[in-house]
């Protein structure tokens, strides 16, 4: 998504958009190098670094080791069973939950808390419909709460989750009304909260029909049999092969 590319590059349909382009001053034959919109920018702005800025000091609470505090409304599961469900060892667990429990003393994060750390971390946008779709792919049960074990188990998926996993992540993701397909309006929903979220971040300002072109290139390459909608199916099969997209399948590991 944000790799070279010439200014006049047109939108290629990946699966997080296209809001880096190159910078005012810049001649349209000259490939900009660095857009601003880093790997490194989006770990600094992520759910995940405002979780683990919340975390205690080691060592400042013995108590978190086993995961049992009888404080909270919400208890996780064991930290076994933790370990068992996700890709995270014992001391990534206890760092996450730390700082899940300063951030949320309840045990429970609500979609409020989502959209009041995404207006912190990209206060250049309105990230609040970003944060919403975010919360309700995290949301598994429907019941407007996510938990500790909710929250790791898809960070894991996320991090370090296997290419299947991470695309079965992205379907629900877009599949908003949560039907088994993705519609256009859907896909143009998520895509206008990217590009809001980015606000000032993108260069130039982004054109307003940029999502709906987006969209329009995206169901090119996964509608195959044309009827209006994807499948998991067509996603799967259509993502594995397309490096664009698999290439745009990084971000997710640092826009949480």
């Amino acid at each position: 998504m944000f790799e070279d590319r010439d200014e006049t590059k047109e939108t290629d349909g990946s699966l997080l958009g296209d809001p880096g382009h190159t910078p005012p001053g810049k001649k349209g034959h000259v490939k900009w190098q660095k857009p601003r919109l880093t790997r490194k920018a989006l770990l600094n702005c992520c759910l995940v670094k405002r979780i683990l800025s919340r975390a205690a000091p080691q060592g400042s609470d013995t108590s978190d080791s086993d995961l049992e505090l009888s404080s909270v409304r919400h208890q996780p599961e064991g930290l076994d069973q933790l370990q068992e469900l996700t890709k995270f060892t014992k001391k990534e667990l206890q760092s996450l939950y730390r700082g899940f429990k300063n951030e949320c003393p309840s045990g429970l994060v609500d979609e409020d808390t989502f959209k009041l750390i995404y207006a912190q971390f990209f206060p250049q946008g309105d990230a609040s419909m970003y944060a919403h779709f975010l919360f309700n792919a995290f949301d598994v049960d429907r019941n407007g709460a996510i938990c500790f074990e909710d929250f790791v188990v898809g960070l894991s998926i996320l991090l370090r989750g296997t290419v299947h996993e991470k695309l079965n992540w992205a379907f629900n993701l877009y599949d908003i009304n949560k039907d088994g397909y993705i519609t256009k309006e859907e896909m143009l929903a998520i895509m206008k909260s990217i590009y809001d979220m980015m606000g000032r971040y993108t260069y130039p300002i982004v054109r307003d029909d940029a999502p709906v072109e987006h969209v329009e290139k995206f169901f090119q390459k996964m509608d195959r049999n044309r009827d209006g909608v994807v499948t998991i199916e067509e996603f799967l099969e259509t993502c594995q092969k397309d490096e664009n997209i698999m290439s745009s399948m990084q971000l997710f590991e640092n826009v949480i």
